[in-house]
């Protein structure tokens, strides 16, 4: 099992319902594979489909990439049988789709009394109506095993008639309500798919977006955006200067019990110190998989 606090730069869906895919997945330089059930499962293959995420999962293989199950929204014929075969496989989370408010994290927190403490419950925030219950949504974090957001971006253009034009200009908004809710009470943050497999710019301009924004990583469909989304989400080389200089500064006897110092021509104070030392462990995380 992987561990709870490691990085979240690529997150890749891939289908349950495929062998091949499975197969790959363990394989690939992604955070976090996300095995399948909902929209990469055509209805008369889902039940197959649930059984060999479990079979999978439980032979293992997936190293230090976090497993996710995307499982069928419970209003479906689906979703609590998914929830059912899923509570004792060995899995890092569960992420749910059209939640649409705080009840929907209750009814799901008790759908999984029976699971493992670890395993985290995320959800899709992907309706309207889940939008404008974000933040009620959210806080649920502090009472059940709520973890995690992930954006869906294609739903809520569905629904809301939002065009997703280059540069996401009408979701800015939305992108800045989800960060503000998952940063308020402690949530993993993920931003919606990129559909345009072969345009590399607009991948990289959205993970660039989605990480000056504030999220952790991006959810992927494709392994060739993989490399790009990790590339993004990973500390630079002048970033990570800038880090250890201003944690050193603070570190150094001469300046103990100081609040504010001057480094590389600049100001910062504790909270700076705080954020650097943030970004180093990050670093370090990314740095150990290789």
């Amino acid at each position: 099992m992987s561990q709870p606090d490691a990085p979240l730069r690529s997150v890749l869906y891939m289908p349950a319902s495929n062998p091949r895919a499975l197969a790959k997945a363990r394989e690939l330089p992604c955070d976090a594979v996300v095995l399948d059930l909902e929209d990469a499962v055509a209805p008369d293959a889902k039940v197959a489909a649930r059984a060999a995420l479990v079979e999978a999962a439980h032979a293992g293989g997936f190293g230090h990439r976090r497993l996710i199950a995307r499982i069928n929204a419970l209003a479906t014929p689906w979703g609590r049988d998914d929830l059912a075969a899923l509570a004792q496989a060995p899995i890092d989370a569960v992420l749910v789709p059209k939640v649409e408010s705080e009840t929907d994290i209750t009814v799901l927190a008790q759908a999984m009394a029976a699971y493992p403490a670890h395993v985290a419950l995320w959800v899709m925030i992907e309706t309207p109506r889940a939008v404008l219950a974000i933040e009620r949504i959210a806080a649920m974090a502090a009472s059940t095993r709520l973890a995690g957001f992930v954006l869906g971006l294609n739903d809520l253009a569905k629904d809301t008639g939002m065009v997703q034009a280059a540069g996401r200009a009408v979701f800015v908004p939305v992108l800045v309500q989800a960060v503000m809710a998952a940063r308020a009470n402690g949530l993993i943050l993920l931003d919606g798919v990129c559909n345009a497999i072969d345009d590399t710019g607009l991948i990289e301009a959205e993970c660039v977006q989605a990480r000056d924004l504030g999220f952790d990583g991006k959810t992927l469909i494709h392994p060739a955006q993989i490399d790009i989304a990790n590339r993004v989400f990973a500390p630079g080389a002048d970033a990570l200067d800038d880090a250890r200089a201003i944690v050193a500064a603070f570190a150094d006897p001469a300046n103990g019990g100081k609040g504010a110092l001057k480094v590389g021509g600049k100001m910062v104070e504790l909270l700076h110190r705080d954020s650097a030392a943030r970004l180093i462990a990050r670093a370090e995380a990314i740095a150990a998989r290789r």
